[in-house]
């Protein structure tokens, strides 16, 4: 009986170690590295949360229609490391932006880059495929 409860507990320890390492998803589950945009716009909101940080950019095209991009970036704490906190972007500033759209919903994208207009500042670089890893 010791035994069998004995692999039980060591069955159970090994599945809660590694399912993490399974459960997390690749850039090209959710997005495609053909798709690469440019485009600028205001920034809506910046959450900065675990695991991934997001900003959304309302973007107007020609004809004046708003579409928000929904972008995925890297950590908060990896973001931080590039040198940058939650004052360096702010909703109400114009942006211009480089993200791979999404493979579903082309406008849910991953972030590459993005940079301020107001003063040309890049404040985050290399991410999607193009990511190098953290220092």
């Amino acid at each position: 009986m010791r035994t069998h409860i004995g692999m039980l507990a060591t069955g159970l320890g090994v599945f809660c170690l590694t399912a993490p390492l399974v459960a997390h998803h690749g850039f090209d589950t959710e997005y495609d590295a053909t798709k690469k945009f440019t485009l600028s716009g205001v920034v809506q909101k910046v959450e900065w949360q675990n695991p991934h940080m997001r900003v959304y950019v309302d973007v107007t095209d020609a004809s004046g229609k708003v579409t928000t991009w929904n972008m995925e970036m890297t950590s908060p704490n990896t973001v931080r490391r590039q040198g940058w906190g939650p004052k360096d972007l702010l909703p109400g500033e114009k942006v211009t932006f480089t993200t791979y759209g999404g493979k579903v919903v082309e406008t849910r994208g991953s972030l590459v880059t993005i940079k301020k207009l107001s003063d040309g500042r890049e404040l985050f670089v290399a991410g999607g495929p193009d990511a190098s890893v953290p220092k």
